[in-house]
């Protein structure tokens, strides 16, 4: 089943086309990862799916349903590169915030809490967390309306090995209990941890295929050499 239809999308941005002509699914219950360097269109491509960013031609499906319409509201979460959440606010106040935001029951800010597994840090001041409790919050908020699909803009950007290994565990938590999953990033030593990847690079689609599949179609053992196999044969 296609959680995601991106069909002939177009953006436009200052006259010159950001998208030209881009074209990919996403399928349900996995973790795709969109991989390639700043300035790739990873982030526009995102925006476009939870139906932010202004398109000049194409379509964009998700779910069923036309990108941003409001019965998607609740079925879609998005993290974006910078924290989300209140500076003043505590972990748990800033929670307790979206989820009236949401109208999400008071029940789901414990489980995210616990999804994150940030329990421990429920009443610290957000100032006062570091890069990788602050995505983790960001996440929490997210994971209040219990998403459907979760759309995620380079959200270990920064972090240490640990807190990245520890993020990506949640992430394959969560497609395993049946969400959909969209990363972006530009660290390709992530894209293992992908079910499927979206190599972009200046706006189109390189690659949409396994780990495997590309490892074996670029006999390149290393998915950097892959990527560089795949840029110089264009």
């Amino acid at each position: 089943m296609v959680a995601v239809a991106v069909d002939r999308l177009r953006v436009v941005r200052g006259g010159k086309p950001v998208l030209p002509d881009m074209t990919f699914t996403v399928e349900s219950g996995t973790v795709t990862g969109m991989l390639g360097p700043s300035g790739s269109g990873k982030s526009t491509v995102m925006r476009a799916i939870v139906g932010v960013q202004r398109i000049a031609g194409g379509r964009v499906e998700v779910l069923g349903a036309e990108a941003g319409s409001p019965p998607l509201r609740r079925r879609v979460g998005y993290v974006t590169q910078a924290p989300s959440v209140y500076a003043d606010l505590t972990v748990r106040e800033n929670l307790a915030y979206f989820a009236k935001v949401l109208d999400a029951p008071p029940d789901r800010i414990d489980r995210a809490l616990d999804i994150v597994d940030l329990r421990a840090l429920e009443r610290r001041i957000a100032r006062s967390l570091s890069g990788g409790e602050l995505s983790r919050t960001s996440l929490a908020t997210a994971l209040l309306g219990e998403p459907e699909l979760l759309v995620l803009d380079e959200p270990t950007v920064g972090l240490d090995p640990v807190l990245r290994r520890d993020l990506w565990s949640t992430f394959r938590e969560l497609a395993s209990g049946g969400a959909t999953l969209l990363v972006s990033s530009h660290v390709m030593d992530e894209a293992d941890r992908c079910d499927r990847l979206l190599l972009l690079r200046e706006g189109h689609v390189l690659a949409d295929e396994t780990p495997a599949s590309l490892r074996e179609r670029t006999g390149c053992e290393s998915l950097d050499d892959a990527f560089l196999a795949l840029v110089e044969s264009r």
